[in-house]
């Protein structure tokens, strides 16, 4: 795991839940580490304070705020997924758009034979591409 750049995901208190269905859905998920927030600490006790994790290789940090944010996940910053077939890009598509938003159907846009890009129940962007 590089440790040098890590993509920083700052969740509202869900943060776990986030990462509970990223470990359904992919299987190259590994949560290396999570610390969570204790009484007397400035979090509310029990969310994220940091989790460490891995997604295909790539770094990842998530917490839950320890205050509220007038800002969400924004959909101009996006995890790009390359997909290995229609199974995978149909299965990850339907669960990451299922509470979330369809910002662009899945199907045939010119560029990519097939591609949808969703923000998941958690405001998290994904483009799903299939190889």
């Amino acid at each position: 795991m590089g440790d040098r750049i890590s993509t920083f995901l700052m969740f509202g208190g869900n943060a776990e839940e986030a990462l509970t269905l990223y470990e359904t859905l992919f299987d190259d998920v590994e949560v290396v580490s999570i610390e969570r927030y204790g009484p007397g600490t400035r979090g509310r006790e029990g969310t994220v304070r940091q989790a460490n994790w891995i997604l295909g290789g790539q770094s990842f940090i998530a917490i839950d705020s320890s205050a509220d944010q007038p800002f969400g996940f924004t959909p101009s910053m996006s995890l790009f997924i390359k997909c290995r077939d229609d199974a995978e890009i149909e299965k990850l598509f339907a669960a990451l758009s299922e509470d979330g938003a369809v910002l662009m159907p899945l199907g045939d846009h010119g560029f990519s034979k097939r591609f949808g890009w969703v923000s998941d129940r958690f405001g998290v962007s994904w483009q799903l591409n299939l190889e």
